[in-house]
């Protein structure tokens, strides 16, 4: 329950919060979800102030491993059932009040007896074994030691000669010795496990400082991290009154670019029209001019025609014409006079002067200059949106500093930093009192490996003698001397044997009986304990629902909040620490106080809707085109260009300025002249085809330019198309251009409504975005970032590697070696025995008659068994066996 307390003392920062859930209840309606979907630009709320915590809680044994994983397989072999979850939980909740009188005997108690027989069946046999182990070998020791005091078991100091003494001898002494080699790893096994609980006891101190460390960290940086949430509404709050502070851009662009769809192309159409206006008078100005030029020119043009036509004519009448020889030419030549007039007639044409003035008129009015103001009045719809929405800005800027202040208000009214403050006293003062009992800590620790050395050294002192007995008797052997004359060095090999074996016998149950004792223990406390902890099994138990109470669903907020309906498990919340997340997500605060809806109530004011709703932007004062500028369209429709009779220009322009090319006739006038005799008339004809040149260069010429060329190089034929096609559709797009400007300024008037309302919703959900991502970041860092409760999982995790790691995995390797050693401590007891009797001076020995070919007390001339002796030929030989039964020493010669 160590644990729990902290975690409670961790609390009290929340505790305030707790009682607040009833006073926030009227604040807590939800915003409208359709704002929390409309998308706007992100926002950087920046990083919540982290803190690095110090304790890792992760243990790696090293070499250490290697024992552990041994213990732990041994421990599944023993114990290889898988946690008894539904046993444990069954074992509580049917005996949760303890059992009474005659309960045991009940059917669903007896069965659970069997289940748990069942489970620690591996535990009750090799603890069986151990207590026989206990009982026996001080018994077994006692008969043994009386059995050899009466010269049986292996007491009687006479060694029978077998032919295979020396293999046995080689056989024992090998077996010892490897007996001998797995005590020594046994006791050092156990002296490491020994050495291991001490070092890691110091380490204890490590984890135990970081972890107070860690939580003095998360009590001071709490704090700091609430400020700069509460402090972060600013950021959300700053880009509000940015935005409202460019409302007209916002609001009344979008506003804008809605109508502009309608209201731009109409002015554009009007717009053009004052460029076809232009187009129209610089048509008819050239028209103009051109006919102008064109009558003049046509009237000079007859005349010199007129003269040459009667001076040519004159010349042809001329008597050199009355030769035969030119009669012909002379009278072709007259044939073609009449080609020397005019084809088109210019002066017959109607002029466009009434026309060009009424456009002239028209042109006074500067359309474009109306149109353009039409254009600045429907782009200050902008300026337009914020005149008329000052009241509105200024009444959303008071509501979010007085949702800012209530924010800030809200989390001032609880003594966090206070509790936080007696919560790192409290952390102090317990360190303080911790390390105060480090000494006594040290102190019982030192106990523990002294009595821990102490039973090591038992087993030292067996292995010394055995080693010292193999030392000295492998040493001290001869194999040319009898049993009875060994040396000295090989006697005490031998009885230090016997001494190991006196000594194990003595030790032996007591070293068992450590070993029984700390695998009971231990071995079901890392099968009961440390292996569910490791996987957290455990955490199921105590989350089983009605576990520790019946009338309490959950056992962790019951202990808490004292409300153990909460759907809050031991597991999710390590689960939710381990991973470093808020301590508010962790311990699911929200169902006691949810500070998402208080922030919800407050940043998403209804009222700011409200205000919102009333937005009513008035449009219908904006004129896209004044009465003059509609007026103006009209006149222009009504300048009597579609009364001209434009095919009759057509008609004239196209025919040519004379009936015949001038310079084709000159040239064929000269060619003709050349055909006369030389003479006065050739060159009468030469001089008249010289003239008609002269016309033609100096008159039409400039007639056939004006007629293809004038101003900005556009053809006189092109310029009467274009003012006929002008004129043919001029009445209908002036109708079209006002009909679109009436229909914008019906949209302007009676639908901008409908477009302000949609746009301000647009804004709405704009504005309540940016709240939205607020309380979405404010939730995260909640969950995740604030009050980061690492340390409370590393708690869970350190005490696990104290106990389990350092405390019990060691203890469990401790009698796992010290258990070896008491097991080899049977064949080292026995080949012991079995090896003294080749190191220790016998008294009697086995000698051989070679007439009686029988087992005699001396020796023969050619031993087959046994060894030649020569101190014992001077004796008589006789039967030992036949006369004395137990082979004791036959007495000497002097003695019969």
């Amino acid at each position: 329950m160590d644990m729990w307390w902290k975690v409670g003392l961790v609390l009290v920062m929340f505790w305030g919060l707790t009682s607040s859930e009833d006073r926030e209840e009227h604040r807590e309606s939800p915003p409208r979800t359709a704002m929390l979907r409309a998308p706007v630009e992100t926002l950087d709320f920046g990083f919540v102030p982290s803190v690095v915590y110090e304790t890792h809680a992760y243990y790696e044994p090293g070499p250490m491993g290697i024992l552990f994983h041994m213990v732990h397989a041994f421990l599944y072999v023993v114990q290889p059932n898988p946690f008894p979850k539904d046993l444990i939980v069954k074992m509580v909740q049917q005996n949760m009040g303890g059992i009474k009188g005659d309960d045991y005997k009940k059917p669903e108690n007896v069965v659970l007896l069997l289940q748990t027989i069942y489970y620690e069946l591996g535990f009750i046999v090799l603890s069986v074994l151990g207590v026989f182990f206990v009982l026996l070998m001080p018994i077994v020791g006692l008969c043994f030691c009386v059995c050899r005091c009466c010269e049986n078991c292996g007491g009687e100091m006479h060694q029978r000669q077998k032919k295979n003494g020396d293999c046995l001898r080689g056989f024992y002494m090998a077996t010892l010795i490897a007996t001998s080699v797995f005590l020594a790893v046994g006791v050092t096994v156990a002296y490491v496990a020994n050495q291991n609980i001490t070092s890691q006891i110091k380490s204890t101190r490590r984890l135990v400082s970081t972890n107070i460390r860690d939580l003095k960290a998360f009590a001071n940086y709490t704090p700091a991290q609430i400020d700069y949430l509460t402090a972060q509404y600013t950021t959300a709050k700053n880009k509000v009154l940015s935005d409202l502070d460019n409302i007209g851009t916002l609001l009344g662009g979008q506003i804008h670019n809605k109508l502009e769809s309608e209201v731009v192309p109409a002015l554009d159409h009007a717009l053009r029209m004052t460029a076809a206006m232009r187009e129209t008078k610089e048509s008819l100005e050239s028209v103009s001019t051109s006919l102008e030029t064109l009558q003049e020119g046509t009237g000079r043009l007859q005349v010199s025609l007129q003269s040459e036509r009667v001076s040519l004519s004159n010349t042809l009448n001329d008597w050199a014409c009355s030769n035969e020889d030119v009669t012909h030419t002379c009278n072709s030549i007259r044939g073609t006079l009449n080609q020397l007039a005019l084809s088109a007639n210019f002066n017959g044409l109607p002029d466009v002067e009434a026309p060009l003035a009424n456009l002239d008129a028209v042109l006074k009015t500067d359309l474009s200059n109306i149109v353009q103001k039409g254009y600045s009045s429907f782009n200050d719809t902008p300026q337009l949106v914020r005149e008329q929405t000052k009241g509105i800005v200024s009444e959303v800027k008071g509501l979010l500093d007085k949702s800012g202040a209530e924010i800030i208000g809200f989390t001032k009214m609880f003594p966090v930093e206070p509790a936080l403050q007696n919560f790192s006293k409290f952390l102090t003062d317990s360190q303080k009192n911790i390390e105060a009992y480090y000494p006594q800590i040290d102190q019982l620790d030192f106990y523990r490996w002294i009595g821990c050395v102490l039973i090591c050294c038992l087993v030292v002192l067996v292995l010394a003698f055995n080693f010292l007995g193999l030392l000295c008797g492998s040493c001290g052997y001869d194999k040319n001397s009898t049993p009875t004359t060994r040396g000295c060095l090989s006697n005490t090999g031998g009885n230090l044997l016997m001494a190991s074996v006196g000594f194990s016998f003595i030790f032996s149950w007591v070293l068992m009986g450590v070993v029984v004792t700390t695998f009971i223990v231990g071995g079901n406390i890392e099968k009961l304990v440390c292996e569910p902890l490791a996987n957290r099994q455990i955490f199921k138990i105590i989350d089983t629902p009605y576990m520790v109470h019946p009338t309490k669903k959950n056992f962790l907020p019951g202990m808490l909040f004292q409300d153990p309906n909460i759907d809050l498990t031991i597991g999710s919340m390590y689960r939710d620490c381990y991973e470093n997340n808020g301590l508010y997500s962790a311990l699911q605060l929200e169902t006691k106080f949810n500070f998402n809806k208080f922030l919800n109530a407050t940043v998403f004011n209804p009222e700011i809707g409200d205000i919102f709703n009333n937005v009513n932007v008035d449009l219908q004062g904006m004129l896209l085109l004044e009465q003059e500028g509609k007026d103006n369209l009209i006149d222009f429709a009504n300048t009597g260009i579609g009364d001209i009779d434009y095919q009759a220009y057509l008609t004239e322009v196209n025919k040519g300025v004379t009936v015949v090319d001038l310079l084709s006739y000159a040239n064929e006038l000269d060619a003709q002249a050349d055909n006369l005799p030389r003479g006065a008339l050739e060159n009468a004809l030469k001089g008249h085809a010289s003239s008609i040149r002269q016309i033609h260069k100096d008159q039409v010429v400039p007639m056939e330019q004006a007629m293809k060329f004038v101003k900005a190089r556009s053809n006189l034929n092109q310029s009467i198309r274009q003012l006929e096609k002008t004129s043919r559709e001029l009445p209908v797009k002036v109708t079209n251009v006002l009909n679109a400007i009436e229909a914008a300024e019906y949209l302007i008037s009676n639908n901008a409504s409908h477009v302000v309302k949609q746009e301000s919703d647009k804004f709405i959900k704009k504005i309540i975005g940016y709240f939205s991502q607020y309380t979405e970041w404010v939730k995260h860092s909640l969950a995740m970032e604030v009050a980061q409760c690492k340390p409370i999982s590393n708690i869970v995790d350190s005490a696990e590697i104290v106990a389990c790691s350092f405390i019990v995995d060691s203890v469990n390797t401790f009698w796992f070696g010290l258990g070896g050693c008491c097991v080899l401590l049977i064949p080292s007891i026995i080949m012991s025995v079995k090896l003294a009797k080749f190191y220790r001076r016998m008294d009697t020995e086995d000698v051989f008659d070679d007439s009686m070919d029988v087992v005699v007390s001396g020796c023969h001339n050619e031993p087959l068994y046994g060894i030649n002796n020569p101190m014992m030929s001077s004796y008589p030989s006789y039967d030992t066996m036949r006369w004395y039964p137990r082979a004791s020493a036959p007495p000497r010669q002097p003695d019969w």
